[in-house]
């Protein structure tokens, strides 16, 4: 093995050389000496955008032959990084204290320079700080991803979220996000990549839904056969728009004949907010819809969920950073009515802005029960012809703009960039 060669083994990563011809020889090299080792790091793996993210991406190294670390206080999906091939590693991610923050920084220096940890992947601000720094003192290459939308009201607190910013290379999920993270923080347009979120189109494939597990839920609902269900999948939280779904239900059961027929499904957990759901229950009361419109808590087959609903809503109040429940029901051909809050529209398609026969669902203000009820009357009276022909266009627009292979290739490409690497190529070859 002559000098250069034995310089690649001992290294791990391959550098650049002059000529197209060597770069791929020794790219191909490296992917074989070296496969490339990612730690992802959120604060816990309970349920989300970001934390199903974590598993997906976690798919796509080790299906590229790499290994993948995930450091979280665990959860209920901590599992399905495990059956992805990944493995956790117990760590104080969402600690906040300043000096937790700087012992974890230690503790995750410690860790990379052991298990020759090649990216850090940061995806969530408080462990991103500790991220930061690990990587800095490792001199490790150093990825975030923007997940959200981040209140950032005064000068601690965009400090505080900027750190979200500060990745050798920045993840947007969104041209929403990717317009934040520009503007708030001054980040560079050439460190930001724009990488949507991405539904897996194997489990959300209305036709791998069994009728067996659509009926099971609908029973669980209290919803059955021939009940048009309206479904509002979200954690239960203020700025989740749930007021304003009953308000738009009572409008609706108040207008001659309307929602008669209709059940409308809160989805979602409290997380321990009991004076919100409180609220709820008595704004319920107070329109008489009990058992009209049912609290049915966190909801395990988002899919079978989707199937059941005759629409979905996404009625938030503030902005959201990108919109995974609009995309997860177009991909299970279900219409959609998402409020006009950051990256929301960006997931639809409608009449006004691309055409009757383009259209996937509705946009309306945010705040505007009024509006949300006049868009949900419209879903309910389409006809079966009309609603298979916008559940057709709905998962085409799915398949070529927000898959979840695409988001994996997409952050598989930002790793290579940081490594020199063909993770991407691997990632293909291994289809």
């Amino acid at each position: 093995m002559d000098s250069a060669a034995r310089e690649i083994v001992e290294s791990g990563i391959a550098p650049l050389p002059d000529t197209p011809t060597s770069a791929d020889k020794l790219i191909q090299m490296n992917a074989v000496i070296h496969a490339a080792t990612i730690l992802q790091i959120i604060p816990r793996l309970e349920t989300g955008g970001a934390e199903l993210a974590t598993v997906e991406i976690t798919q796509a190294v080790v299906r590229a032959g790499g290994r993948v670390f995930v450091m979280s206080e665990g959860g209920r999906m901590a599992s399905d990084v495990t059956r992805a091939g990944g493995v956790i590693v117990p760590f104080k991610a969402a600690a906040k204290n300043p000096l937790r923050i700087i012992a974890n920084a230690r503790r995750m220096a410690r860790f990379v320079r052991e298990r020759g940890v090649d990216v850090i992947h940061a995806r969530s601000r408080a462990p991103a700080w500790s991220a930061l720094m690990a990587a800095r003192a490792t001199d490790t290459a150093f990825v975030t991803t923007y997940h959200g939308a981040y209140g950032n009201r005064g000068p601690l607190k965009g400090l505080y979220n900027s750190v979200m910013a500060r990745g050798d290379l920045v993840i947007a999920n969104s041209n929403y996000t990717a317009r934040l993270v520009h503007e708030r923080h001054a980040t560079d347009k050439v460190r930001i990549r724009l990488i949507p979120r991405g539904v897996d189109l194997a489990r959300f494939d209305p036709a791998a839904v069994a009728a067996q597990r659509v009926a099971s839920l609908r029973k669980k609902w209290g919803a059955g056969e021939g009940k048009l269900i309206v479904l509002h999948p979200a954690r239960l939280t203020s700025w989740k728009g749930q007021h304003d779904v009953v308000e738009a239900a009572a409008q609706l059961f108040r207008a001659q004949g309307a929602g008669r027929n209709t059940a409308f499904i809160l989805a979602g957990d409290a997380q321990g907010r009991e004076a919100y759901v409180s609220g709820l229950n008595r704004q319920i009361a107070q329109h008489g819809l009990e058992g009209k419109i049912r609290l049915v808590g966190h909801c395990g087959d988002m899919a079978a969920a989707y199937a059941a609903a005759h629409v979905t809503l996404v009625a938030s109040t503030q902005p959201e950073a990108f919109g995974r429940t609009s995309i997860e029901a177009q991909a299970m051909g279900c219409p959609v009515i998402v409020t006009r809050q950051g990256a929301s529209p960006e997931t639809l398609l409608t009449t006004q802005r691309d055409g009757a026969d383009a259209a996937t669902g509705w946009i309306v203000p945010a705040g505007s029960p009024a509006a949300l009820a006049k868009a949900i009357a419209e879903a309910l009276i389409l006809s079966q012809r009309e609603r298979n022909a916008m559940a057709k266009r709905a998962r085409a627009h799915i398949r070529v703009n927000f898959s979840a292979e695409q988001m994996q290739r997409q952050t598989l490409a930002v790793y290579d960039e940081c490594l020199r690497s063909a993770l991407v190529r691997a990632f293909d070859d291994a289809k």
